[in-house]
């Protein structure tokens, strides 16, 4: 996260310089005004995140600037404070949008909460924002693209869950599309205008994951110097997708099952429970009833997530619309490069659809972005495609990587050809392999190919994989 910009308004100039060391101190970037008409000039040439005004001011009260602010910028966040503090002024400020009042003399430690508070809720609103603002770029230009059975049975499902508020769990290989699924659910749902909060389970490390599901208190543990909301009351009344859960530890999955349960969550180091409004879906490119079998998932919290399920094929198994979401990220990457690639050879068109595509939708993305990058004509030819697409290298994506063998799709030497560029091509495929199978864990893909982590750490970093 950014350093936060603070714009602090005071005819006090000691007020100016308390608060100023303060809030430097305490992280953020602040920026002083002596009065509101110095505080609009500032706020013309700058972007900031919160202000904190004194109501009380000659030339301008902090009301009227606190207007003319949000005129400008309804984002900003303001804190209001005054050494005449009344209810009808507090009532009045917080009509006009602030989002909090405080009297002085300040005390510094209830600021500090509050800006603590304030600055979270601003970050989780514009991540929020971003999300949105991304999902509506993506579903309105049609995401889910595909016209053959499978992919047209998942459309009917999604159209039918949509409306209720039922659990959803979402099944299919890693890079088949489950996020742009749940997101679907959520924009066609009747919480569409609430939050849509995405947490992959294996991206947070397990004895961190409470905090964030379910927040905190001050104090709960060591480096938590303030309330943290959590994840599921940051989406109240909206959607929490909850994707890759088979990597819940066993005592999470027990806290999970009580909130999908009780519809409460607990804060760590609270006594007090909160309710919460919240849709779940879930998502995993495991089979969970092969987990439930070996105990490493709870039966009875999957029957509270698995009230409608949703299968999303892999590629292999809906070849038919490999040409469709080829044309569609070539036209992407051509706009975004600024490129004249129009079109797909017929050559190149017919490599992709003879691969077997073990990382799906997001390994085609991958391979199209490429071939636009690397294209110098207006169609791409399969010489911008790598070496084992052209090969039509077959990979069982449930099987361990295999060893391609010395005689595997080796080209002839004819005139001769780019050794280098055809070792990295080969290198790039199965460290991205690996890296899909192992859920981005470095250390279990480095076992996967058989290769020293630090070697598998210096090649993933060269071709810019994660």
């Amino acid at each position: 996260m950014e350093t936060a910009k603070i714009l602090v308004v005071d005819d006090e100039r000691s007020i100016l310089v308390l608060l100023k060391e303060a809030l430097s101190q305490w992280g953020y970037h602040v920026t002083t005004a002596a009065s509101a008409t110095e505080a609009l000039g500032v706020l013309k040439s700058e972007l900031f995140d919160a202000l904190i005004t004194d109501i009380r001011m000659p030339d301008m009260s902090g009301l009227e600037l606190l207007r003319e602010v949000k005129k400008q910028d309804e984002s900003i966040e303001v804190v209001m404070m005054t050494g005449y503090p009344t209810i009808a002024s507090a009532v009045q400020a917080l009509k006009e949008g602030a989002y909090d009042y405080l009297s002085k003399p300040l005390i510094l430690d209830e600021l500090r909460h509050l800006m603590s508070r304030m600055m979270e809720r601003k970050f989780l609103r514009g991540e929020i924002h971003t999300l949105r603002a991304r999902l509506g770029e993506e579903l309105t230009v049609n995401e889910l693209i595909g016209t053959s059975v499978p992919m047209e049975r998942v459309k009917e499902i999604i159209g039918k869950v949509a409306v209720t508020d039922s659990p959803v769990l979402i099944e299919g290989e890693s890079g088949t599309g489950k996020e742009l699924v749940a997101a679907a659910i959520h924009r066609l749902s009747s919480r569409a205008k609430r939050p849509f909060i995405p947490v992959n389970c294996s991206a947070i490390p397990q004895d961190l994951l409470e905090s964030e599901f379910f927040g905190h208190v001050r104090g709960a543990f060591s480096g938590a110097v303030a309330d943290a909301l959590g994840l599921f009351r940051g989406a109240d009344e909206g959607t929490i997708f909850l994707d890759e859960i088979a990597e819940l530890s066993p005592a999470l999955q027990v806290k999970l099952l009580r909130v999908l349960q009780e519809m409460q969550v607990r804060p760590v180091g609270s006594t007090k429970a909160f309710p919460v409004d919240v849709r779940v879906i879930a998502a995993t490119n495991r089979d969970l009833e092969r987990a439930m079998t070996e105990g490493s998932f709870r039966q009875d919290l999957f029957y509270r997530l698995n009230v409608v399920r949703v299968t999303l094929p892999p590629l292999r198994e809906r070849r038919e619309d490999i040409p469709l979401l080829a044309e569609h990220f070539l036209t992407k990457y051509a706009e975004q490069m600024k490129k004249p690639v129009r079109s797909i050879s017929q050559a190149a068109a017919e490599r992709l659809q003879a691969y077997s595509w073990p990382g799906n939708v997001r390994e085609l993305e991958n391979i199209i972005e490429r071939a636009v990058a690397l294209e110098p004509s207006s169609s791409v030819l399969p010489d911008s495609l790598p070496a084992y697409v052209r090969a039509g290298t077959a990979v069982d994506p449930g099987s361990r990587i295999p060893d391609p063998g010395p005689a595997a799709a080796l080209p002839d030497l004819s005139e001769g050809f780019d050794l280098e560029a055809r070792g990295e091509d080969f290198y790039r495929h199965y460290i991205a392999l690996a890296l899909e199978r192992a859920g981005g864990v470095q250390v279990k893909a480095a076992e996967m190919l058989g290769m020293t982590f630090r070697s598998f750490r210096y090649y993933a970093k060269k071709f810019n994989l994660r």
